[in-house]
C-alpha cells in the first residue's frame, strides 16, 4: 500500500515538474514571438527612413515626374531584399523550394498577393513618402483596417464591434494627420492618397496570403515576394515610366544604391520576423506589433531627417496605432492572460 502511494506521489511530482517546464518553454516561445514582432516594426521603420535618405541623392533627387524615382527606389529595395533572402535560404538549403512553390496553386495565389503588395502598394507608399514625408507612414499603417474590411467582404469574416471601433479610430487618425498641411509640400494631399492606396494594397495582399500561405514555408514565401516585387517593379518602371536612364544613373552614383542595399536588408529582416511572429504568437498580435513601424518611422524621420514634429502627426499617429491594435486584437485579452498566469 505504501509502495503504491509512493508511486502515485512520485508520478504526481514528475507531472508537476513537466507542467512547470512546459509552461517555461511556452513563455519563452511567446516572448520570442513578441520580440520578433517588435523587431519587424522597428526594422520596417528603419527601411522607411533609409529609402527617404537614398532618394535624397542624385540622380533620384532631381528626377523628372513624381513616379520614376520612388518606383526605382522601390524596385531596387525589394530586389536587394530578395537577394539578402536568397543568401539566407541558400544557407538553409531551401533554394529548390522557390521553384517548386511557384508551380503550386497556393503559390500562384501568393503571387497575386505579392503583385498587389509589392509593385502597387510599395510603389505607392514610396510615392507617398516622397510627397508627404513622414506623414505618409502612419496613414499606411491603416492596412490592418483594410485587411479586416477585405476579410469581411471576401472571406465572410464578419467584424466585431471592437474591430469596427478600431477601424473608426484609424480613419479618425488619418483625417487628423491630413487636417493641417505642412508648409512647402504642394503635393501633400496626393501623397496621403498614395499612402492610402498602399494600405489598401497591403490589405488585399493579406487576403491572398491567407488563401495561399497556409501550406508554404514562410521564409520561401517572403523570398519570392521580395524578388517578384523587385523585378516586376523595375520592369514596369522601364516600360511605362521610361526610367531606364534613371536606373542606370542611380547604379553609377553608388551612394544611393548603398543606402538601398541596407534598406533592403532592413525590409528582409522585417518581413522574416513579422512572419515568424505571426506563427509564434498569432497573426493578430503579430500585426499589432508590426504596425509600430508607424511610430518608429515618424521618430526616425524627426531625429535624423529634420521632419517637423507637429501636434497633428503625433496625435494622429497614436490614434492610428491604437486603432490598428484594436482591429487586430482585444487588448483586454493580454490583461486576462496575465491574470491566468
Amino acid at each position: 500500500m505504501d509502495s503504491q502511494k509512493s508511486m502515485i506521489q512520485s508520478h504526481a511530482s514528475h507531472q508537476s515538474m513537466a507542467d512547470v517546464k512546459m509552461k517555461a518553454v511556452s513563455k519563452k516561445f511567446q516572448a520570442k514571438g513578441i520580440s520578433n514582432g517588435l523587431i519587424s516594426g522597428l526594422t520596417y521603420g528603419i527601411y522607411s527612413t533609409l529609402v527617404i535618405v537614398a532618394s535624397g541623392y542624385e540622380p533620384l533627387m532631381s528626377a523628372a515626374g513624381i513616379i520614376a524615382a520612388p518606383f526605382v527606389c522601390s524596385g531596387l529595395n525589394d530586389f536587394f531584399a530578395g537577394i539578402w533572402l536568397l543568401i539566407f535560404n541558400w544557407k538553409k538549403g531551401r533554394l529548390k523550394e522557390l521553384g517548386r512553390t511557384l508551380k503550386t496553386k497556393p503559390g500562384k495565389m501568393l503571387v497575386i498577393g505579392f503583385l498587389l503588395g509589392g509593385p502597387i502598394a510599395n510603389g505607392a507608399y514610396l510615392v507617398g513618402l516622397a510627397m508627404a514625408g513622414a506623414y505618409a507612414i502612419p496613414i499606411s499603417a491603416t492596412c490592418s483596417l483594410f485587411g479586416a474590411l477585405f476579410a469581411w467582404i471576401f472571406l465572410k469574416q464578419r467584424p466585431t464591434k471592437r474591430v469596427v471601433f478600431g477601424m473608426v479610430l484609424c480613419v479618425m487618425g488619418a483625417i487628423f494627420i491630413n487636417f493641417v498641411k505642412p508648409e512647402g509640400a504642394p503635393n501633400f494631399t496626393l501623397g496621403i492618397i498614395c499612402a492610402l492606396i498602399a494600405a489598401i494594397g497591403w490589405g488585399l495582399e493579406g487576403v491572398f496570403s491567407s488563401f495561399g500561405g497556409a501550406m508554404i514555408d514562410t521564409d520561401v514565401a517572403v523570398n519570392l515576394r521580395e524578388l517578384i516585387s523587385g523585378i516586376v517593379t523595375l520592369l514596369l518602371v522601364f516600360i511605362f515610366a521610361g526610367a531606364f536612364p534613371l536606373f542606370l544613373g542611380t547604379l553609377k552614383a553608388v551612394t544611393p544604391v548603398m543606402w538601398l542595399i541596407i534598406s533592403g536588408l532592413s525590409a528582409a529582416v522585417s518581413f522574416l520576423t513579422w512572419y515568424k511572429a505571426n506563427s509564434m504568437v498569432g497573426c493578430a498580435i503579430g500585426m499589432s506589433l508590426n504596425v509600430t513601424y508607424a511610430f518608429w518611422g515618424v521618430l526616425f524621420s524627426v531625429l535624423f531627417l529634420g521632419q517637423e514634429l507637429t501636434a497633428t502627426i503625433v496625435i494622429g499617429s497614436i490614434v492610428i496605432v491604437c486603432g490598428a491594435i484594436i482591429v487586430t486584437m482585444n487588448p483586454l485579452d493580454l490583461i486576462k492572460k496575465k491574470e491566468v498566469e
